[in-house]
């Protein structure tokens, strides 16, 4: 493990605690304080400040980066250079060249990879892309992720050059990639539109932002940031199809609400503001935020030879779409998608609706049932172009 912060912790009792037979032996980052007070809680031996120490072990046969945005280009390639399996957080990179640089250098290396998005793997989120597979809500025309809090846990993440940019890198990754699972990942984002401001913190970043992802199927993904939200985490998604719609909602209102006047007297859930009046603690935060299935997929691929779900690749793609969020952030225009690594087809852009025949002649445009019982039905001529209703 790499890192000891707020999100190493998350992982390590993950890691530990989901397939049981997965143990984390060495850790190192910056302060040997932080080092201690997390090896002492998981009994972890091996201990550094030194990253190399950690990746050179020679009983480490995966890498697990927790650490602030800018380092992870360097520990990515100190893991490929010693042949090590490496899985990274969110983002990969602070952009798409870093990105890049670290999906070619571990394809270069031959070495395992993957991208620790884990709100892709949430129960819910899982339940909801095997639903789409199956045509539950038919094509998918726009999907849309939210994901807003107080702002991040750590210093770092405030300092735009070490982060890499604000709310968009943070919390847009987690959203662009959830619309992606969503809409598939083999249609290509093409341009993208967005609004970013800094309207609350005193930093140079970003802390709100709003964009829209145009896909090369004619999707759409919508993302919804903020680090100025009030009330604790709230993760939201909304998928759009021809035959149906899914609504989600992952933290801060799942079902679970307590009402405490004297107060919970301690840590209530990710983010959460408060610990008396109306609380919304969470039953497993490991298994509702995605961290239980991620690791399984994880290991369970590098186990069996092949790839998990969410790889380098991914991570990239997603770097790629953020960068032109904030291209459009300054020109106010819709901007392209730059993708030199893109491995998937290159089909054009496609917007075309998807008309259902009532029969030969008629196109349904609408059937609505009205209060008195009876049944409108709204009709486009196939030839003629009339809209008629019956």
């Amino acid at each position: 493990m790499l890192g000891s912060g707020f999100i190493a912790e998350f992982y390590i009792s993950a890691i530990q605690g989901q397939r049981s037979k997965d143990k984390v032996i060495a850790i190192a980052s910056r302060t040997m304080s932080a080092v201690d007070k997390i090896a002492d809680k998981y009994d972890i031996s091996f201990r550094s400040t030194e990253m190399l120490d950690v990746i050179n072990h020679p009983e480490v046969d995966l890498v697990c980066i927790g650490l602030p945005n800018y380092l992870h280009k360097a520990a990515v390639l100190a893991c490929a250079k010693a042949g090590k399996g490496v899985i990274c957080t969110k983002p990969l990179g602070r952009n798409a060249e870093e990105a890049l640089e670290m999906l070619e250098a571990v394809e270069e290396a031959g070495v395992f990879h993957g991208y620790m998005e884990d709100l892709v793997y949430t129960p819910k989120t899982l339940r909801t892309m095997d639903s789409i597979k199956q045509g539950a809500i038919g094509k998918v025309l726009w999907a849309r992720s939210r994901e807003t809090h107080p702002g991040p846990h750590s210093d770092w993440f405030w300092d735009k050059n070490k982060a890499g940019g604000g709310a968009i890198l943070d919390l847009a990754c987690h959203c662009i990639e959830i619309a992606r699972c969503f809409i598939g990942k083999e249609h290509k984002p093409i341009e993208v539109m967005c609004w970013a401001d800094t309207q609350v913190k005193p930093i140079e970043a970003e802390d709100h932002a709003i964009g829209l992802v145009k896909y090369s199927n004619g999707a759409i993904g919508q993302f919804e940031v903020s680090w100025a939200f009030r009330g604790g985490l709230d993760l939201r998604d909304e998928v759009m199809g021809t035959h149906g719609t899914v609504w989600l909602n992952h933290f801060l209102r799942t079902g679970f609400d307590m009402f405490t006047a004297p107060g919970q007297g301690g840590y209530v859930a990710e983010k959460a503001e408060s610990d008396s009046g109306w609380i919304f603690p969470v039953g497993d935060e490991n298994q509702d935020l995605g961290y239980n299935h991620m690791f399984a997929d994880m290991f369970n691929a590098k186990e069996n030879g092949s790839l998990p779900a969410e790889t380098f690749y991914d991570g990239y793609i997603v770097n790629a779409v953020m960068d032109a969020a904030y291209a459009s952030v300054k020109s106010k225009k819709w901007e392209p998608v730059l993708l030199p690594g893109w491995k998937g087809p290159e089909p054009e852009i496609k917007s075309s609706p998807v008309l259902e025949d009532y029969d030969d002649q008629y196109y349904l445009i609408k059937e609505e049932l009205l209060p008195d019982g009876s049944k409108k039905i709204i009709l486009k001529d196939k030839n003629t172009g009339e809209i008629i209703q019956k």
